[in-house]
């Protein structure tokens, strides 16, 4: 895999990020290690992970994640050749600062997020989602103070609209301790709109580097989904079945052509044309085997044609 600056920090990442959240839902712990080895194996250096990841399973409190990833660190002994991000925001426990990004909650979450991960430091601490309820430069004041306390290094956004990461960049200052340094939005081939139309302009002025999350659009841009085809063994296959048009069977089949004539797998180019566009540093991956993720994988040296890219763009347009 090849390495990228994330935005304008000091941190050198892999251009592939392995996401967690299967780790202890759909993926268990001898898996969960086995594919963080092939990662590592393959040249990776980059886990994201969060604090709630996977709470909506029967059974799991949330943290379980964040366990797993310290615990395959401690047993490998590799943490100082990797960079950790992990998120905040969501309910981890009972009471009025069991969530948001409140001083209160983000003090305990830290905290835990250290503990579970067994690091003394989060490379990267990110705002899983906004929290209207509480002032921005609540949250930038917390945050700096712990990237003094050497707890965090640097920290980031998710799912924020282009206003609060406006405003939340703005709070910060250019030269804040606490500014932030990147945004994991929702963006593929099948979700371009919500990025593109403001985020995508603002990311590229301010030197945000960006990680996108579902970007092969829920495993629709994998190649198990097609026109007309049987359901794929999958449980969200029947809710991203529903939500699927002419025109992103459009995209599927591009990929298909693109694919066939590189040797290589459909989403391996799903990720490629991601890799192609301005301010992405590394679009996030899931894998519930090895098999999976080496799938995946090869999109790091994939350089797609002009004509390529420009096929994928005019067929996802306005996605």
């Amino acid at each position: 895999m090849n390495i990228r600056q994330l935005g304008r920090t000091d941190l050198r990442v892999t251009d592939i990020c392995l996401g967690t959240m299967q780790f202890g839902w759909t993926a268990d712990e001898k898996t969960s290690f086995e594919v963080m080895d092939a990662y590592v194996e393959a040249g990776g250096n980059f886990i994201d992970t969060a604090d709630i990841y996977s709470n909506w399973a029967p059974g799991n409190p949330g943290g379980v994640s964040e366990e797993i990833v310290g615990r395959w660190m401690r047993a490998r002994g590799n943490r100082d050749k990797l960079v950790i991000a992990t998120k905040l925001r969501g309910r981890m426990w009972d009471g009025p600062d069991g969530e948001g990004l409140g001083r209160a909650h983000i003090e305990r979450a830290v905290e835990d997020s250290l503990r579970r991960l067994q690091v003394e430091t989060i490379d990267l601490y990110q705002t899983h989602w906004p929290d209207e309820d509480v002032a921005i430069e609540e949250t930038l004041a917390v945050f700096g103070e712990l990237i003094a306390a050497g707890k965090v290094r640097h920290v980031g956004a998710s799912n924020y609209n282009a206003t609060q990461l406006a405003d939340a960049i703005n709070a910060g200052g250019q030269n804040a301790r606490a500014r932030y340094v990147a945004l994991q939005p929702h963006y593929s081939l099948v979700h371009r709109n919500e990025y593109e139309e403001e985020m995508a302009r603002l990311c590229e002025r301010e030197g945000l580097g960006v990680i996108p999350y579902s970007p092969l659009g829920g495993g629709f841009l994998t190649g198990k989904y097609r026109r007309g085809g049987p359901l794929p063994k999958s449980a969200r296959a029947r809710m991203i079945m529903e939500r699927a048009t002419d025109q992103a069977f459009d995209v599927v089949e591009a990929l298909d052509d693109v694919s066939r004539a590189r040797g290589t797998s459909p989403a391996a180019v799903a990720l490629a044309w991601l890799l192609a566009r301005p301010a992405v540093t590394a679009p996030i991956i899931g894998a519930n085997s090895v098999e999976q993720l080496r799938e995946l994988l090869p999109a790091s040296d994939l350089r797609l044609s002009p004509e390529e890219i420009s096929r994928l763009d005019r067929l996802s347009a306005g996605m």
